[in-house]
């Protein structure tokens, strides 16, 4: 039996935690290891128990911490990455402006899922999070595409870098194909794309899928409807 996927829920509405966990808990290969309500708690929680994924609110206010110690979703976030970078963070929230859509993603979350989707796409979104994958809802997947194939800016070089299967490999990336069908598209094993995944990481100087589909995006890689 593979092992489960171990989930921490952080967030500051408890009937949203609970209703999380007993739906999580029905599902054979997911097993929550623990619940926070503010940022500082799912930090010190996350240093813990070590989960593999993370569903996190991406406003968590603490009435109780002073100025000097509150920590919102977004903070908590940075500071994961810098000390647990193999931990998956999927946001699960009902903002869906840019705001916090853009700080979200660059803050380190592999995935945004609104709090108003299906049980589906939640369950989808934390087992390709738990394998290394990104999963954006797919209001979000558009408002990304449309507003970072809107910025201006340099075309940094470093593409030039990449090997014409890389590019193959990171455009369906972008196109948020996981590995399984990547590998069934360009009729190569799945070992042969995570060999890629790595190399392309590598060049680009980015830790994971969402910001290499970041800048795909940014290079006009994926077309934008």
């Amino acid at each position: 039996m593979t092992d489960k996927i171990r989930i921490l829920i952080a967030d500051d509405h408890t009937l949203f935690r609970k209703g999380m966990r007993k739906m999580l808990e029905a599902e054979e290969d997911m097993q929550v290891v623990g619940e926070a309500a503010t940022g500082r708690e799912a930090l010190e929680q996350a240093r813990d128990l070590m989960p593999d994924v993370i569903l996190k609110d991406i406003r968590m206010p603490d009435p109780s911490a002073g100025s000097g110690q509150a920590m919102d979703g977004i903070e908590a976030t940075r500071t994961l990455r810098r000390e647990m970078p193999h931990i998956g963070i999927i946001f699960v929230t009902m903002y869906e402006n840019d705001e916090f859509v853009f700080r979200g993603l660059q803050a380190g979350g592999r995935g945004y899922i609104l709090k108003d989707a299906d049980p589906e796409t939640m369950l989808r979104a934390i087992r390709a999070v738990a394998h290394g994958e990104s999963l954006l809802g797919p209001t979000i997947a558009q408002k990304v595409l449309r507003q970072f194939a809107a910025l201006p800016g340099k075309q940094p070089p470093l593409v030039n870098e990449l090997t014409p299967r890389e590019m193959e490999v990171l455009t369906l990336i972008a196109e948020g194909r996981p590995n399984k069908e990547i590998a069934q598209e360009l009729c190569i094993s799945e070992k042969t794309v995570k060999n890629h995944i790595n190399n392309i990481f590598s060049k680009l100087h980015v830790y994971d899928r969402t910001q290499a589909m970041l800048y795909a995006i940014r290079k006009g890689l994926v077309k934008v409807e």
